[in-house]
């Protein structure tokens, strides 16, 4: 048991409240609104496409009071994972990590071919070298070059450690927030409301369609546990952070929905390349304003890509930490402290990605959609079974509605996961996103067997131990 506790690899704290604060917003926001937000507004209408927001922000607000409340009461890397070991075991934990470590890794995914829009918007890339033809999409070296080139950046930041990575991070939120809010301002102010006419459009049917992306631009609340370790913060005050960082991302979506239907006609915004900085240059009449939104837009793509960076590669830090992935990924980097194993596998990942073309972004957002909504059900009935089963459980901040919060949760993800069935409005594509999905359990049911074969004789207290450190740990569970 001691050797266990010296093998037990633990993350330095080392994000301070403005590192926290920048790394809470900019987990949300990305790049999405950048090319979604045009689409939106032609799928549902202005009032629709915000109603699909609200909508999905109360549902994932149910969703967000459990990860709330189970932050602070259980402060580790892994966050869902490790509570969902807590309440359930090993099977349950496995599949709640495999299943958000998918929705992480397809973000992260498509943030180099999202690089290379935003880049190609500022400085056009020349057509040569073509690979192939992808869904309509001609694949160039170019493209290919640039979205690698953000990726190796992006892994270089982290391997460097968290704190490093915050730098950037920082900044780039800032330059986010000034280009959204200067956009929002100058599409109310100098745009035409009869450009946001009809306020609904196709009824729930276009509503529908906006919902299905919404949990993926959602994810990042999520991320905020997995970090959790690292913070030098009052952790009561993370779980009121994760809330918080809800009710940035539906003001900042409806901001932006705002601004891009009075600024700009549908049919100027279903024509195009990239609607919110093509919207930009029509309100302000200056190309320089929607190079501006792109250097904005940029900003995004780093503060989402450093947060999905930071939940897959914790995620996998903590599953192998408790010997439910290889060793391996656990290690630490002996100057740095960063896992430099699962930042060189979502590296690799990433720096595949581009070979799909552009437009996998829609792809990768509907399938990690998915992905993220199955973790958080996971979440939800992890809570409700933990009040049931650790009442005693010190929780610094305790969800309000109880097992009525829960099971409100609960039905919030069902909801949202039928929408995906090939049954649902916003069923997955075959072979695409269905087949992203499909290949991830496939990967996952391998690593089983192989970590069965690998690590069979580990212990239920042992595991324990890895899981949760002397601190958290069940007492009963160690005996």
């Amino acid at each position: 048991m001691e050797n266990t506790t010296r093998q037990r690899e633990s993350l330095s704290k080392t994000l301070k409240r403005g590192d926290i604060w920048a790394f809470a917003f900019g987990s949300i926001v990305g790049w999405g609104w950048v090319m979604l937000a045009g689409g939106w507004v032609i799928s549902a209408g202005t009032v629709g496409a915000i109603i699909a927001f609200i909508i999905a922000a109360v549902l994932c607000g149910f969703v967000g009071m459990a990860y709330a409340e189970l932050t602070p009461a259980l402060p580790l890397a892994g966050g869902s994972m490790v509570w969902c070991y807590r309440a359930s075991g090993y099977k349950f934990a496995w599949f709640s990590g495999w299943a958000i470590a998918f929705a992480y890794v397809a973000v992260a995914a498509w943030e180099g071919p999202a690089f290379a829009s935003a880049v190609a918007y500022l400085i056009p890339l020349p057509e040569v070298g073509f690979l192939w033809n992808i869904a309509g999409f001609d694949v160039y070296v170019p493209f290919i070059i640039v979205s690698m080139a953000g990726t190796i950046f992006t892994m270089f930041c982290h391997y460097r450690g968290l704190k490093f990575a915050a730098i950037f991070n920082t900044i780039a939120a800032i330059a986010l927030v000034a280009g959204g809010v200067i956009f929002f301002l100058g599409g109310v102010t100098l745009g035409d409301i009869a450009n946001a006419a009809p306020a609904i459009r196709d009824g729930f049917g276009g509503i529908s369609i906006v919902l299905v992306a919404a949990p993926a631009m959602f994810v990042g609340f999520d991320v905020i546990p997995q970090a959790s370790e690292e913070m030098d913060y009052p952790i009561r005050q993370v779980g009121i952070l994760v809330l918080f960082a809800i009710f940035l991302g539906v003001l900042w979506y409806i901001m932006m929905i705002v601004g891009t239907a009075f600024a700009a006609p549908a049919d100027f915004l279903q024509s195009a390349s990239i609607p919110l900085a093509d919207a930009a240059s029509y309100v302000f009449n200056s190309k320089i304003f929607g190079t501006f939104i792109i250097i904005a837009g940029i900003g995004g793509i780093l503060t989402s890509w450093n947060a999905m960076f930071v939940g897959s590669t914790r995620i996998l830090f903590s599953m192998s930490r408790a010997k439910m992935l290889p060793t391996v990924f656990s290690k630490l980097h002996p100057k740095y402290g960063s896992p430099t194993a699962a930042i060189t596998l979502v590296g690799v990942l990433g720096l595949i990605s581009p070979l799909l073309g552009k437009n996998a972004l829609g792809w990768f957002v509907d399938a990690s959609s998915f992905g993220t909504v199955v973790a958080y059900l996971t979440v939800s009935i992890s809570f409700v079974m933990l009040r049931k089963k650790e009442p005693e459980l010190k929780r610094p901040w305790k969800a309000p509605g109880g097992y009525f919060t829960g099971f409100m949760a609960i039905v919030s993800c069902l909801f949202f996961i039928v929408l995906y069935l090939p049954i649902g409005p916003g069923a997955l594509e075959w072979p695409y996103e269905w087949g992203m999905v499909l290949l991830w359990v496939i990967i996952g049911i391998i690593l089983v067997i192989v970590n069965k074969i690998q690590f069979g004789t580990v212990t239920d207290a042992e595991r324990e131990l890895l899981l949760f450190g002397e601190e958290y740990a069940r007492p009963e569970k160690l005996k």
